[in-house]
């Protein structure tokens, strides 16, 4: 594990955190590790070159890596990575230790696991976005401390697909994502109207971060600038939080203690979710691509 100074959380981020359900990190990410993440990444980028659909193979035998629509060799669309931490050390060791693990520590207990980590990327020009949806559906877990953190690979700004969250959202329902029989990993219509006209987009230097709770509403726009945006998504959850629900992005490091102690204990929590569907396809995107 690289050592990362350990910062405390100053008492009004942890209320922001705690009123909007995300909270901003600058410096998540030292200068040195995230040039050595975008090297590792830029290297992905080079290998799609050479393949014309999704490829490789993750823990539960789907592929590793997703190309958009169009993607080819003189134009390549990497656009997904699941679990990136099995197939590099230096985004391993990013996952095991950096500030945002402690500021994640801060906020929902000192016992951690980690439970799966991606790379959302869109290259310029990428029509791709992601519709609303909570996290929490997708991996329910016996409580709710469960906590995704989004390292910032690029600058993101307003034109290059940021993040878009609904403040607050975090205290309301859990929204369905099963429409007509079908799992779409998106709420329906009329939330999404709804959410339209409350949305914060979330931009950030490269190597910052944001922490989000896994209940808060959320999706992205497209990429239709000439700047890429490329995140490394990682999630932590409570130690005494234990799956519902087979992890749709499974790794031989899922459930490993990254902070804290395993106690053996398990917590429950009073809510409720309707189970997901295990993704056959080799990404979000592809799910979110079925219409309702």
């Amino acid at each position: 594990m690289s050592g990362t100074p350990t910062r405390d959380l100053d008492p009004e981020l942890v209320d922001r955190y705690e009123r909007d359900g995300y909270l901003y990190l600058a410096d998540a990410l030292s200068p040195e590790r995230l040039s050595r993440l975008r090297e590792v990444f830029e290297g992905w980028v080079e290998e799609s070159r050479s393949h014309d659909g999704p490829y490789g193979e993750t823990f539960d035998g789907r592929p590793r890596f997703d190309v958009e629509p169009g993607h080819s060799a003189e134009r390549p669309a990497l656009r997904r990575i699941a679990s990136p931490v099995e197939v590099s050390d230096a985004y391993l060791d990013v996952m095991r230790s950096n500030p945002a693990l402690d500021a994640v520590a801060q906020l929902i207990g000192p016992n951690l696991r980690f439970r799966e980590s991606k790379i959302n990327s869109k290259l310029p020009g990428t029509p791709t976005h992601l519709k609303f949806h909570q996290d929490l559906p997708f991996g329910p877990l016996t409580n709710e401390d469960l906590v995704t953190v989004i390292f910032h690979l690029d600058e993101v700004t307003a034109e290059n697909g940021p993040l878009e969250v609904i403040p607050g959202s975090h205290r309301g329902p859990l929204y369905e994502h099963w429409h007509d029989g079908v799992f779409t990993g998106a709420v329906s219509p009329e939330v999404e109207a709804w959410a339209r006209k409350e949305v914060v987009t979330c931009c950030g230097a490269a190597g910052s971060a944001y922490l989000m709770d896994a209940r808060v509403l959320h999706g992205s726009a497209p990429n239709l600038s000439s700047a890429p945006r490329s995140l490394f998504i990682v999630q932590y959850h409570a130690e005494d939080a234990h799956p519902l629900a087979p992890n749709h992005l499974p790794s031989r490091f899922d459930g490993e203690v990254v902070a804290g102690v395993d106690t053996g204990r398990v917590r429950c929590s009073d809510y409720e979710v309707t189970l997901p569907e295990m993704p056959t396809v080799a990404s979000f995107f592809a799910v979110q691509a079925v219409e309702a």
